[in-house]
């Protein structure tokens, strides 16, 4: 019985240490759990971390794949709409490719791919049958450059071909030509050796002109004396504005004449303008006869000389707005001014024949009704050294007027007379005559 007591003494003994290793297991995962949110904690302190914080972990997980999923659909709408708008053209795009290749492949004779795909866009350009949006080739795509840009490289003459002879009858001042000492009427015999006798127009000019810094050689017949002289090429300012001072019953009368308006014709005519005020002129004339436009620009410029910000020059317009253009210059003139046009005028000149129709108090618009070129073209050059010219806006008056193929209606309609054409100089200009009598009045 002892030893049953003793077992069962044993018995209960065991279960207690069973029942208290399970108390002493409990203890410490207990404390492990406090130590391991008070370490949490301290952490969460030390990174500036609370529980306040506006977004979880979580959040900021689904607020980054959201984000994610948002860009790839607006890839997916970007992507779908290019290749939608490009669905209706891309068939022909492809045929004119496989065109192309055809002909270089299997045409049985040469073929210069340049000439093939200048061909295929003078065709397209072409088909616009617009008289404004045109094809260039090289030498048409040079001479435009140089009156939109204003300058060339070559010596500095202006040459004049008459019985066989190229005659000087221009030397620019501080060009290579004025510092070498070529001067009017020197007759050019040889350039580099070749015979010019009978060579003129671009046939010539090509080789005068060249790239700058290169050399050329010129024999020039002087009276009854042969020169040699060894030139080198720069780069010239084209003069686009001439102006004189004009006498008139007792009153000076400033003229300004526009040949073109480039990227350099502002300045000349600012400098112009004030050559003239100096003079104390009591009125002006701006003659932009035979002048096809060009630089807008240019054109803005110029009329802020006498429009101050408050005026509206002229507007343009596009598929999708129209722009009114400002002046920048709070500068005026109150002198009397008259503006020459004929049905030469077109584009930049009959923005300035219509601003101040429209806006000057004292201009008198005088002539023939310009041209009527109510449009902007912009250009686009090919690998070829051609290049296409093709209509993009419409020009407007500043009152909104688009006076494509009507042109700008004089104040004054008065043609030239036959004198002049016999003998051109001002007192035979018609034109020019009624726009002093005019400013006298």
């Amino acid at each position: 019985m002892v030893k049953k007591k003793n077992d069962s003494n044993i018995e209960k003994n065991v279960e207690k240490e069973k029942k208290s290793k399970k108390i002493e297991k409990k203890i410490p995962t207990k404390e492990k759990k406090k130590r391991e949110n008070l370490f949490a904690e301290i952490s969460k302190k030390k990174k500036g971390v609370n529980d306040d914080s506006r977004f979880s972990i979580y959040e900021v997980i689904v607020i980054i794949l959201i984000s994610i999923l948002f860009g790839i659909l607006i890839g997916y709408i970007i992507i779908y709409s290019r290749d939608s708008a490009q669905i209706g053209h891309s068939s022909n795009v492809n045929e004119m490719i496989r065109t192309y290749d055809n002909l270089l492949d299997y045409y049985y004779g040469e073929v210069d791919p340049d000439k093939l795909a200048d061909a295929a866009i003078k065709g397209m350009v072409d088909s616009l049958e617009d008289p404004n949006s045109i094809y260039m080739d090289q030498n048409e795509t040079d001479n435009s450059s140089e009156t939109v840009d204003g300058t060339i490289v070559g010596i500095g003459v202006v040459v004049l071909y008459d019985n066989e002879y190229n005659t000087i009858i221009r030397v620019y001042d501080d060009s290579p030509a004025d510092r070498a000492g070529l001067k009017v009427d020197d007759v050019i015999l040889k350039v580099d050796g070749k015979d010019v006798v009978g060579v003129y127009g671009d046939s010539l000019t090509k080789l005068i002109r060249g790239k700058i810094n290169t050399n050329v050689h010129l024999t020039i017949r002087r009276g009854d004396e042969e020169k040699e002289f060894v030139l080198k090429r720069k780069t010239i300012d084209l003069e686009s504005v001439s102006n004189q001072v004009i006498d008139y019953e007792g009153k000076k009368v400033g003229y300004i004449k526009l040949d073109s308006i480039a990227s350099n014709t502002y300045k000349q005519f600012y400098s112009a303008l004030k050559r003239l005020e100096k003079n104390d002129i009591d009125s002006l004339v701006i003659d932009v006869r035979d002048n096809l436009g060009g630089h807008l620009l240019q054109t803005k410029q110029i009329l802020s000389l006498f429009f101050d910000r408050k005026t509206i020059l002229y507007q343009i317009e596009s598929k999708s707005k129209t722009q009114k253009v400002y002046s920048d210059s709070s500068a005026t003139r109150k002198y009397p001014v008259a503006v020459l046009i004929n049905e030469n005028s077109a584009s930049a000149a009959e923005i300035i024949a219509s601003c101040f129709q429209e806006n000057y108090k004292k201009a008198t618009i005088i002539g023939t009704t310009s041209y009527g070129k109510g449009t902007v073209q912009k250009s686009q050059d090919l690998n070829s050294g051609s290049s296409i010219r093709y209509t993009t806006q419409k020009w407007l008056t500043s009152k909104g007027e688009w006076l494509n193929e009507r042109g700008v209606t004089p104040d004054v309609v008065i043609g030239q007379s036959e004198e002049y054409y016999e003998k051109p100089i001002y007192t035979n200009d018609a034109i020019l005559q009624e726009a002093l009598s005019q400013l006298n009045k």
